[in-house]
């Protein structure tokens, strides 16, 4: 009998997982994470650790792995932003931002961090087209003014820079090229990358010498369990502490055996995109019409139950600059006539592109978008491909539409709507001049009132447009052991695991 990748790597992940409960053997790529580290599992596959990666420049699982293993200047506390590696920063005028970095710190390899590290990782980030492009592109210059303080200039005012920075790692100056980051990577934060082999585990090891004190536990291992049924059960067998996103059908299953289930409103949706400037979705009287034909509340209540909340905005409404949108009505009829008058009567053929890990039910939702789509005459290939081979096809624009879950990291909407929809991102084909000036305006007001407004526009002309579909705001369900404390769930699913410990 031939395995299947997802069997193999179900497999391989639980492999890893039994290994590291006895405490003995190596993980793939090195060493495996110290006895009486925490095990943790989520619920996609880790290609990479390189922090300027452009195809993972965003990808949720690696920026969790990113948060345990580098610093960043700015941190995100709830609706706050709090120093991070920069003690202090202050705005001189509208162009000019002044950061003061902590004194001490100290890199995984017991260099110091400074400055002109800040300022070699911003050009690395800048070098490389990704995901996270225009979010530097009003930076025009940074500069290390001493050991300690960073001055970032701008081309205009930049009022996110600020909550941009969270997702600005930092490393050595020396390293920021370096290819052996992609697996064993140097940073600042509160672990070590110990071992690391990609789509399988990632083996961490605590910093001792962590500026802000030591983790709570001696280390984290992150086993990738393809199939969420065996991930529940290594959780039950207690071969894992911790286990997100937990399948809101699967609660039930897991608060069975000394398992808890912790729950929070996350910035995390589904959406699926339409390629606009790929013919027949140039026309948004055909992007409507693919909206028309989908009962998302009776889809979205019928598969996700209490896990999910049918979305009413491009973004979900624990998101700043959300504002509600009037949902689109179920009207199969007028979805036929709409493509009537849009020259395709007969209907038409397409495809959409998804991995079925993106997020919990990704193949049943496609599933029942397929079917309903079929029922306006609309027949809709699917393509579920593994993970890596949907990134690249995603960032090069090769596919007609495109299903995954976004997590909105910053919780701001500059970090989704200013990032994503601009003509010069072109993330899915679509231009829009009146949302280019929107957009824009919003990046540079510091008025939050009024950056929240434009921001409401923005959703507005996204949603009548209908450059996407947006089905589901995720509630995030995390399930962990019982004898765990000190855990607190995180809306953007990249929790903190160094304040996690047993007892």
């Amino acid at each position: 009998m031939v395995m299947r990748r997802r069997e193999f790597l179900a497999l391989a992940g639980l492999a890893a997982s039994s290994v590291l409960a006895g405490g003995c053997g190596a993980a793939g790529g090195g060493g495996s994470a110290p006895d009486g580290s925490l095990r943790a599992a989520f619920g996609q596959p880790v290609t990479d650790l390189d922090p300027y990666n452009a195809g993972t420049a965003v990808d949720e699982a690696s920026l969790i792995v990113k948060r345990l293993v580098f610093d960043t200047l700015v941190r995100r506390d709830g609706e706050r932003l709090v120093p991070g590696l920069a003690a202090r920063w202050r705005r001189e005028g509208d162009t000019t931002w002044v950061f003061e970095l902590r004194g001490g710190v100290r890199f995984h390899d017991g260099t110091p961090l400074t400055a002109r590290d800040v300022v070699a990782c911003l050009k690395r980030t800048q070098s490389v087209k990704s995901a996270q492009s225009s979010l530097w592109a009003a930076v025009t210059s940074a500069r290390a003014d001493g050991d300690h303080t960073v001055v970032f200039e701008t081309d205009g005012p930049m009022a996110t820079l600020p909550v941009n920075l969270t997702l600005l790692f930092i490393v050595p100056e020396r390293l920021v090229a370096d290819p052996a980051q992609k697996r064993r990577p140097i940073g600042s934060g509160p672990f070590r990358v110990t071992g690391f082999t990609p789509s399988t585990s990632v083996e961490l090891a605590r910093f001792d010498g962590y500026w802000n004190g030591p983790a709570a536990l001696p280390g984290v291992s992150m086993p990738y369990i393809a199939e969420t049924s065996s991930a529940i059960t290594a959780l039950r067998n207690g071969e894992v502490d911790l286990l997100w996103p937990v399948p809101s059908d699967q609660l039930p299953e897991v608060r069975a055996g000394g398992v808890s289930v912790r729950t929070v409103p996350s910035w995390t949706y589904y959406l699926t995109w339409f390629h606009c400037g790929r013919r027949p979705f140039t026309d948004p009287r055909v992007r409507r019409a693919m909206c028309q034909a989908l009962d998302l509340e009776e889809i979205v209540g019928r598969l996700f139950g209490a896990g999910a909340e049918r979305m009413r905005a491009p973004i979900p409404p624990t998101v700043f600059g959300y504002a509600e949108q009037p949902p689109y009505a179920h009207d199969p009829g007028a979805a036929r006539r709409a493509l009537r008058d849009a020259g395709l009567g007969e209907g038409f053929t397409t495809s959409m592109m998804w991995f079925d890990a993106t997020g919990p039910l990704a193949r049943e939702l496609a599933q029942t978008m397929i079917s309903s789509w079929a029922e306006i005459g609309v027949t809709v290939r699917p393509q579920s491909i593994e993970k890596a081979q949907w990134l690249q096809r995603l960032n090069v624009l090769d596919w007609d539409m495109e299903l995954q879950t976004n997590t909105v990291t910053t919780g701001d909407a500059a970090f989704t709507l200013g990032r994503l929809y601009t003509s010069k991102a072109n993330r899915m084909g679509y231009r829009n001049p009146e949302l280019d000036g929107i957009l824009a305006a919003a990046g540079r007001e510091a008025d939050g009132g009024r950056r929240a407004e434009l921001y409401g526009r923005a959703c507005r002309i996204i949603w009548s447009d209908a450059v996407g579909i947006f089905p589901a705001a995720l509630t995030t369900a995390y399930g962990l052991r019982s004898d765990l404390t000190g855990f607190t769930p995180a809306a953007n699913n990249q929790p903190d695991l160094s304040a996690v410990r047993r007892g």
